[in-house]
């Protein structure tokens, strides 16, 4: 049997990302699961796959809903290198149309230009936001916001992990779907 790059990403995200125990997370909610998808992301070969098993998930949404969008990103840091390696990746498979990379401040930086979203976004642009862990959906809520209140429309979220705590179901409350590369139970098993 093949192994497919969906395939080979969970397995890195359940060598390197999870763990469980008792842990507090970002919520202070307590929790048996903690995910770091940093280390699968940011490792050379899981990002290759994340750029791989984004990108043809953002397409197929995509060509499905016959949307157009400027750019891909959401809140530094978790955000960052999933939005990147799509990003890459869009540009390697559709060269004429590659989706750009923003990333958003936790606040708006203290100098310079003061910008809350720095990269390649601009008011009115359609935009993906990116999550890599979803529990609660507040991290991503707040980019949603800086992004709305930057002029920015949001087609939809991705996320690389939706650990099934209510994060999914708050954020389509806004009325932004969610696409989600995993699950709680597509990761572990039931």
């Amino acid at each position: 049997m093949t192994t497919t790059a969906h395939d080979e990403l969970r397995e890195i995200l359940l060598e390197k990302s999870v763990r469980t125990g008792e842990f507090t997370l970002a919520s202070g909610k307590k929790s048996d699961l903690y995910i770091d998808c940093r280390v699968t992301t940011l490792d050379c070969r899981g990002a290759i796959l994340v750029g791989e098993v984004g990108w043809e998930a953002v397409r197929k949404y995509l060509d499905a809903k016959g949307l157009r969008v400027a750019a891909i990103g959401g809140m530094t840091m978790g955000a960052d290198p999933v939005s990147l390696a799509v990003g890459m990746e869009s540009a390697r498979q559709r060269p004429e149309q590659p989706l750009q990379v923003y990333t958003v401040r936790k606040e708006p930086k203290g100098h310079g230009a003061g910008k809350q979203i720095e990269g390649n976004f601009a008011a009115g642009d359609t935009v993906i936001v990116v999550d890599d862990v979803i529990t609660t959906g507040g991290s991503t809520l707040k980019a949603i916001d800086a992004i709305e209140a930057a002029g920015g429309q949001i087609a939809f979220a991705l996320v690389l992990v939706d650990r099934e705590e209510g994060g999914r179901e708050a954020i389509e409350a806004r009325g932004i779907p969610v696409v989600a590369l995993f699950t709680r139970t597509s990761l572990l098993g039931a």
